[in-house]
Formats: C-alpha cells, structure tokens, sequence
C-alpha cells in the first residue's frame, strides 16, 4: 500500500508494472498483492491512455484519493455502444461482462462480444472505467499472470456416471472473454474543488520525488504543467511545508524539497567528497546495480536530470538510437548513474563506461559488470522475456569482444542473431 501511495497518479506502462514497477518497490511481490487492495476498494487502477499493440498507459491510486488525482478523461469519439456501457454503469455499481451485454443489447444494440469487450477497454484506456481486480488487464498483456477467479482454466470433457449423457456445458463462457473478466464499474467523479485538487497533487509530487523539479513535472504530464504545480509549491514555502532552494546543482532556484530529502542528499554528498565508492543508497559498498522500466518515476533521466550525451560510438552508428521515457525501454543505474539503456525489443544496447571508451581487450569497469548481471538478472527471473541483445552502442554485438565477453559473463549465450537470455 506504500508504494501505491508513493506511486498514486504516475502513469506507467501496464506491461512494467508488474514486471518491474512494483517488484522493484515490494520484496516478493505477486499479483495476488494488488488484486487484495483493488476487490477490497481500497485501490483503483485507471487507464491513461493506449500504446501501440494491447499495451497502455495506468495509474494506480488509493481510493479516498482518487477524486483529487485522477485527471480529466483522455479525448475518446463516443459511439453509441460506449455510450450505451456508460448508461450500463451510471448507477454507480460494479457489473460483470455479461450483464453489461445483456443491458447494451436491451438498449437496440446488436454487437458481438469482441467488439464490445473492445469499446470497454476503449473506455479503460481513456479513464473512465476501472475493474475489482488487474486480472483482465493481464489477460489481454498475454502475460498469462492472472489470479483468483480470472485465471484461465483448460476446458474439461464431460464427466462420465449419472451426469453422462447430459447436455455439455457450452464453449463459450458464461462471464465473457477473459479480457474483460470481473466487475466493471465507473471511475470515482474528480473533486469538483481546484484548489483541493492542486494541494493533493503538490504534496503527491513532494513524497514521491523528495525534490521536485520542473523536468520532473514535465516527464509526468501533469494537467498545467510545472507552473499550475509552481504556485502551491510555493504556497507551501511560505507555510513551512517545503522547503525552496538550489539542492540540485545546475537545475536552478525553482525545485522544492522535503526536509528529509535535503538531509539525506548531504549525507550523500558528504560521503562522496570523502572519497566513498560512487554517490547512491550503495555507497562505500561497492556498485549497486539496480534495473527500471526508463519511464519509472524513480527513474531521474529524462526528467528532473537530462540523459547523458550518447556513447561516442553511437554518436556515428547508433543509427539514431537515443535514449529517452520510452515504453518498453529499460535502463540499469549503478550508484545512481545511468550505465545502461536497453531499447524497446531489446535488440539495441546503450552503454555509458565509467572510463572512455574501453580499448581492445580491456577489462569491463566494476559498474558495467553490476549493470549486465542485473539485465541478465532480471531477464532470468522473466521482468523482460527473451532478451536478443544485437547492438551495443551502435556496432554488432557479435564482433565485439570487449561487450560479448561482458553479456556472456553475465549469461548472454551467441546465436545467429545476437547474444540471447532466456527467462
């Protein structure tokens, strides 16, 4: 529930945040987790938006939170079957599939299932409808990952006895696609109070960031942007609730911080001038290695921090490959230091040496080893599915010695097409 909390209204890919959102936020966690919280109604879950493919954008949030933090509905061209699921729903109770048909079909409305579950995740990408568990959602991923009631069952063969000789059950389920398993209900209505809306997203800002910047509000769309965010922000100065001051250097006056976010960056900061090991949670403990989906809130660059320039020699055979909060893409930070992005499909490698460009036959830093033990980790333990490395900062990865020998070190075996980890 923490993490909800910390997390509550950042949109981030549905197929990460399973897979690494929330693990990396919650030691062992399982769906089952989250199902708990959003059928008991103490969280919801609301689309933010489609990505290409059955992907999309969501938000989760506590429920007596909701109102204040869900943002106006995204722009959706309402046809009469949306229209006639709203009408389903407007008395405010929960409805499985199948009932949400038989009142659609009441209305005049003759449509076939899978263009109905259709128009229903149309309205759940674009924020208005939500469910009692993430179990669709993982059904249309394909991740396979459901739980409790949505979980796929193989169909079974008449049993034999009295029973023999009965009319069979038949193929088609009694709930519906399993796409759109369980209850449907509309989203919470947003509190009508502007104001009450701005404080509640200032102070959501502050616990999940610690400092807030305005590249930081930017990466996460926030309705008006850094200067709806500036005035409550500076509101909250005046009152003692923030504090406003040059905390990160080179990003200007304008970034407001909680008391303990300050203190815990100038123990850090007073650990690395007396020479400890890198400048993150790890240390004077050796490279702490630690692997985020690229639009992860935790995930400074491309937001309150601008990405690194590009390795040297994907300057020239990167073929344009540049990092950036891209669905899908991944990046490794080792003591906080942006050491590795992975591009969407895997197939395409940035890397960032502590040192300049490693010479023939060197030895990989510290860093970049810890970086590609904790890809291969995460691809092992199946956060990434089958992961077909080809390039490394521009250049095939097969005819490179330096950057083969670190991903087979790390468990990345040769094929035809490239280095390749299987879950």
């Amino acid at each position: 529930m923490r993490a909800v909390e910390q997390l509550q209204g950042a949109p981030v890919p549905a197929s990460a945040l399973e897979r690494l959102v929330l693990p990396s936020r919650v030691a062992g966690y399982a769906p089952p987790m989250l199902d708990e919280l959003t059928a008991s109604g103490e969280v919801v879950w609301a689309g933010a938006g489609a990505l290409p493919g059955k992907d999309g954008w969501i938000a989760l949030h506590p429920a007596d939170a909701a109102p204040l933090l869900l943002p106006p509905p995204h722009p959706l061209e309402l046809t009469p079957v949306h229209r006639a699921v709203l009408d389903a729903l407007s008395g405010g109770y929960g409805l499985f599939f199948r009932q949400i048909a038989e009142q659609v079909r009441a209305a005049g409305h003759e449509v076939a299932d899978a263009a109905l579950a259709e128009a229903v995740w149309d309205l759940a990408w674009s924020g208005r409808l939500t469910n009692d568990t993430l179990g669709p959602l993982r059904a249309l991923l394909g991740s396979g990952r459901t739980a409790g009631a949505t979980a796929h069952r193989a169909r079974r063969t008449a049993p034999r006895g009295r029973w023999a000789g009965s009319t069979a059950r038949p193929a088609v389920s009694r709930g519906g696609p399993p796409t759109v398993a369980g209850r449907w209900s509309l989203l919470p209505d947003r509190e009508a109070d502007p104001t009450l809306r701005a404080h509640a997203l200032a102070r959501t800002l502050l616990d999940r960031h610690g400092v807030v910047t305005r590249g930081a509000v930017a990466a996460e769309g926030v309705e008006g942007g850094f200067a709806a965010a500036y005035r409550v922000l500076s509101a909250f100065e005046e009152s003692g609730q923030a504090r406003r001051g040059y905390v990160v250097e080179g990003l200007g006056a304008a970034q407001f911080a909680m008391d303990g976010a300050v203190d815990r960056l100038r123990a850090i900061s007073t650990a690395a001038e007396r020479g400890a090991v890198g400048a993150g949670p790890g240390a004077g403990t050796g490279p702490q290695a630690l692997v985020l989906a690229a639009t992860d809130p935790a995930n400074a660059f491309g937001a309150a921090l601008p990405w690194p320039d590009a390795p040297p020699a994907a300057e020239t055979g990167g073929a344009g490959h540049k990092p950036g909060r891209k669905a899908g893409a991944l990046v490794t930070l080792v003591n906080g230091r942006l050491t590795l992005y992975l591009e969407r499909g895997g197939r395409t490698l940035l890397a960032w040496p502590a040192d300049d460009a490693p010479a023939e036959g060197a030895r990989p830093d510290a860093a970049l080893r810890a970086a590609a033990e904790a890809l291969a980790r995460a691809a092992r333990d199946g956060a990434l599915g089958t992961l077909t490395v080809e390039r490394v900062n521009g250049a095939p990865v097969l005819t490179d010695p330096f950057w083969s020998g670190l991903l087979e070190a790390a468990g990345f075996h040769a094929t035809p097409r490239g280095l390749r980890l299987r879950p």
